[in-house]
């Protein structure tokens, strides 16, 4: 290879990391959600920018992705914003295309306080900063709403239609849900079959 070659393979390599890297580094709701696809990408193939540097298996994810999806959640552009429609179903998808996980419980626990975060902000309820909520040190119980009455009827639809006929139980998600629509609202949410009662 000449030296030509040898520099223009060396900068399509670095403008392509560059790229990568501004795509992963949000700077809107819009931009996160799209790089929490790149990450949901990344779990399904076990390739691409956010597997780079270990072994990931397809359909495998794992504490890295995990520590991704918080990564854009709650980079600086974003922290004072509710989370966004888009980035839950992101969420979601990621939750969907993972057949094995080996995250010990944070990307479950992540889901559910985004899940939260967007539900509560949608129906007009404050939420507290994402690096707050967002935060494996932050109970759910602390800031999350806890009573049906005070969520948007819509957005429980819209819930219940993304917890609908999923391959994987979040309990985390479960028990957040149960709480905060409460046993009696459920099949009004149409969310049997999703939470197994018997826990609450």
């Amino acid at each position: 290879m000449s030296a030509s070659a040898a520099k223009a393979s060396t900068e399509t390599s670095s403008a392509a990391s560059s790229e990568t890297s501004s795509v992963l580094q949000p700077s809107c709701r819009k931009t996160a959600a799209h790089a929490l696809t790149i990450v949901r990408d990344g779990v399904i193939t076990g390739e691409g920018p956010t597997t780079k540097g270990r072994i990931h298996f397809s359909r495998t994810l794992d504490s890295d992705d995990a520590a991704w999806c918080a990564r854009i959640l709650t980079v600086s552009e974003v922290e004072h914003q509710p989370v966004s429609r888009a980035e839950v179903e992101a969420l979601f998808e990621i939750s969907d295309a993972a057949a094995e996980r080996s995250d010990e419980g944070r990307f479950d626990d992540l889901l559910a306080k985004a899940v939260a975060h967007h539900t509560a902000s949608e129906s007009g309820l404050p939420v507290p900063p994402r690096t707050v909520a967002l935060s494996p040190d932050t109970d759910i119980e602390s800031w999350a709403p806890a009573q049906a009455n005070k969520i948007d009827t819509k957005v429980l639809e819209w819930l219940a239609g993304q917890m609908r006929g999923k391959r994987r139980s979040n309990q985390t998600l479960a028990a957040m849900v149960a709480t905060v629509v409460g046993a009696a609202a459920l099949p009004l949410a149409q969310l049997p079959g999703i939470i197994d009662l018997g826990m609450m």
